[in-house]
């Protein structure tokens, strides 16, 4: 069993994908990151970052001792390794995976992320940050379908972690305002990849938990602030 520590968001629904087309058994462990769960020392100790998603593997395959992992790459490879699925053996296809994950991580989350966050949710709206990461937004847009035009997938002709980490950033278009029609090529790759009854099952869990409405100010502080955030 998978102990797997998460929130409705597009890092954890990575994890959420790639455990369901797995068919991995896992028991959802909810974080509430408007309450400020991920600065908790309990959950610091499973994830020192102090944000999801998170693992803890109760079975692993070596058959010792739990083993915990953090960071949404780090997961995807920790199950994909498991599983044996979503990832090539051989050492071309490992790394194109490899390689495009990686991207995500550097560039197509934290971009969105950081345009997601001045484009909506920031309280002063400072045009200087919004116009930046909306250039940079359709610039990794740009990456993303040029790609698409070469290949079925991200990293080759077979589907793998590296779709699966692009996906629920790329759903996020319409909120963030990205003209998604414009790219063809991530068009018909999100349009193909939105009828896989796992991936769809991923991106649905905890649809019923997700924020609605008016922030406090304590919740502000929690999700995008420093509230009882350490320095070491």
């Amino acid at each position: 069993m998978i102990e797997f520590f998460t929130a409705p968001a597009p890092n954890g629904w990575k994890v959420a994908i790639m455990l369901e087309e797995c068919g991995l058994a896992y028991e959802p462990r909810w974080v509430d990151l408007a309450a400020g769960d991920q600065h908790s020392d309990e959950y610091l100790a499973i994830n020192p970052n102090g944000r999801i998603p998170a693992i803890i593997d109760r079975a692993p395959g070596d058959g010792g001792e739990p083993v915990t992992v953090f960071e949404s790459g780090a997961v995807l490879l920790y199950l994909a390794e498991k599983a044996g699925r979503f990832l090539p053996t051989d050492l071309r296809g490992q790394s194109r995976v490899r390689q495009w994950l990686f991207w995500q991580v550097g560039h197509l989350g934290p971009t969105l992320g950081q345009h997601g966050h001045f484009h909506l949710y920031a309280e002063e709206k400072l045009p200087y940050a919004i116009e930046r990461f909306h250039r940079e937004a359709l610039r990794v847009y740009s990456v993303m379908d040029r790609r698409l035009g070469q290949s079925e997938y991200l990293a080759g002709n077979d589907y793998s972690v590296a779709d699966m980490a692009c996906f629920p950033w790329v759903r996020t278009w319409k909120a963030q305002g990205i003209p998604l029609a414009e790219y063809a090529h991530v068009k018909r790759w999100y349009d193909a990849l939105k009828q896989r009854e796992g991936l769809r099952r991923g991106v649905s869990l905890g649809s019923d938990l997700a924020r609605r409405g008016e922030m406090s100010e304590e919740q502000r502080k929690n999700l995008f602030g420093t509230a009882k955030a350490r320095v070491q």
